[in-house]
């Protein structure tokens, strides 16, 4: 990791999205912010729902996407460790970005020090532990059986499937106002509480589509990452100090 190279965090950018009708141009505005980090990376965490759908089988993966994997398989061959958090939409990522780009997979919350700050990481979704409902759903979805028996199906099938699925999430609802308290969410709660074991100096989430980067307790803080829908945001730690920005060209 380079001395003096800047950890870039970004999340929820949903590319492929099926309830969204501008993919190729975000899709295009994410690779110029790959470009734009280029030269002072020294670690990029995706953490999370990059893409809307993702699954692969043995021998086929999704189509497009072409541009970001390319930066990112050039990023990973200068030397530049990146790692790829499982979100709620792309959780059926298994061993084809590993392989093929270099990339670290994690599929559950990560404690780990960058220039000796402790971070606690995830995509943020399954952090309630009473909401049995959606722990259930997970728990389905990471089934190996389940997995298997999706992978029988044919891939036009299953991807139609998996599309008219997000088209019902509430990315199709992205214009509409929601209440939002970042004190009654999850993420806060778990950071609450995670730190009454252990001391976290940055506790960095997506999922939940929005900005915030703020004071838990003493010197430890909160970010939740926005998104690349309609915020264009992304976190970056120097060593010293974390920020949240959004890119415009």
């Amino acid at each position: 990791m380079a001395e003096k190279g800047k950890i870039y965090f970004v999340s929820d950018v949903h590319l492929g999205a099926p309830a969204l009708k501008d993919n190729s141009e975000r899709e295009i505005f994410f690779t110029k912010w790959l470009d734009f980090i280029r030269d002072d990376v020294a670690g990029l965490y995706l953490m999370g729902d990059i893409f809307d759908f993702w699954f692969e089988y043995r021998k086929v993966v999704p189509r497009g996407f072409t541009r970001v994997l390319g930066r990112l398989a050039d990023m990973s061959d200068r030397g530049v460790p990146i790692h790829f958090f499982t979100g709620n939409h792309d959780v059926w990522v298994f061993d084809y970005l590993p392989k093929e780009i270099g990339l670290t997979v994690h599929r559950d919350t990560f404690v780990t020090e960058i220039y000796g700050k402790k971070f606690c990481l995830a995509h943020g979704d399954g952090l309630d532990p009473n909401d049995k409902g959606y722990l259930l759903l997970k728990k389905i979805f990471t089934s190996k059986k389940l997995q298997w028996l999706f992978s029988r199906l044919h891939p036009n099938f299953a991807f139609h499937l998996a599309h008219q699925w997000s088209k019902s999430s509430r990315l199709s609802k992205m214009g509409e106002e929601e209440e939002f308290n970042v004190k009654n969410e999850s993420m806060y709660k778990f950071a609450e509480n995670f730190l009454e074991k252990e001391w976290i100096d940055y506790f960095i989430f997506g999922h939940r589509h929005r900005m915030v980067n703020m004071e838990i307790k003493d010197t430890s803080r909160l970010i939740l990452l926005g998104d690349w829908i309609k915020n264009f945001s992304y976190g970056v730690f120097n060593g010293e100090k974390f920020v949240l920005n959004k890119f415009t060209e």
